[in-house]
């Protein structure tokens, strides 16, 4: 059978290759927009499959009808949270609207409209939830200190809901991709920059961003697309997949770090406890 998948972010990158591959293969998909006409081609061609909805993610108060209205049409089997944005400055440089911009799209509209489908998906015993996170969601670099915020934090709920869910036949996949070459990277935003960064490691990467090209984004995002439906449409889908060359050395070097900066502190971790 087929099933029916729910998308945020449809209308570019990984998100509009996603949606032709699920159209394509004969599924049917709620895909949602900011600007819903950037659909209008794939409207055209799979009329009976697509349905398009106009959704700023950020508007909380608008989500519960958005997915009411997926769920009338019919269950929805597999969400993915894909929406997601950047911006890049020193943490000092981040406006509070940028601040609070960065959390509301990348961490929680993923959190609110994850919440919006798990009562029917857990009442019916299956459902699949992916959520697309990033390399970032595991390591670090200056200037991006916001969204690494909301993709460590997009982390942290997906790795405990998959816990609470998995009895249920509900499976929480997070998507660690690296630099891949999508609209993402042309619609990074700059905040206001402060003259004393300049010389530091942040407003070393800072330039990096400004004046990267393609050597930067080197994952092609039709297979990226593809390894998500894979994933998704699998018996059992694991927690986590990073998926790029730059990812994996960039989570395995986190990890590494981690590991052995805690191991290095074996004694000092024990020594707190009562003694006995």
């Amino acid at each position: 059978m087929s099933n029916h998948w729910f998308l945020t972010g449809a209308s570019s990158g990984i998100g509009r290759h996603l949606a032709e591959l699920i159209l394509a293969a004969g599924d049917d998909l709620t895909a949602t927009a900011r600007k819903p006409e950037s659909l209008d081609d794939l409207a055209a061609k799979y009329p009976s499959q697509l349905r398009v909805e106009a959704l700023d993610v950020t508007v909380k108060d608008d989500i519960a009808a958005v997915v009411a209205r997926a769920q009338a049409r019919r269950p929805v089997d597999i969400l993915v949270n894909n929406a997601g944005g950047g911006v890049i400055g020193a943490t000092e440089e981040m406006s509070d609207a940028e601040v609070e911009g960065q959390i509301a799209l990348n961490l929680m509209a993923p959190i609110h409209i994850t919440r919006a489908f798990v009562p029917a998906m857990r009442l019916r015993g299956s459902g699949r939830i992916i959520q697309i996170s990033s390399a970032s969601g595991q390591g670090s670099l200056p200037t991006s200190s916001l969204y690494h915020v909301a993709k460590w934090g997009l982390e942290g709920f997906s790795e405990c809901l998959r816990q609470e869910l998995e009895p249920f036949n509900l499976f929480v996949t997070l998507i660690e991709p690296g630099g891949a070459r999508t609209s993402f990277s042309h619609n990074l935003q700059f905040a206001s920059e402060i003259a004393a960064y300049r010389d530091t490691p942040a407003g070393h990467i800072r330039k990096m961003f400004e004046t990267a090209g393609n050597e930067l984004y080197t994952l092609d995002p039709q297979k990226i697309a593809q390894g998500i439906v894979d994933v998704a449409t699998s018996d059992h889908p694991p927690l986590r997949v990073t998926l790029g060359g730059d990812a994996f050395g960039v989570v395995q070097a986190a990890l590494q770090s981690r590991l052995a900066f805690l191991q290095s502190q074996e004694a000092l971790a024990r020594s707190v406890a009562f003694d006995s």
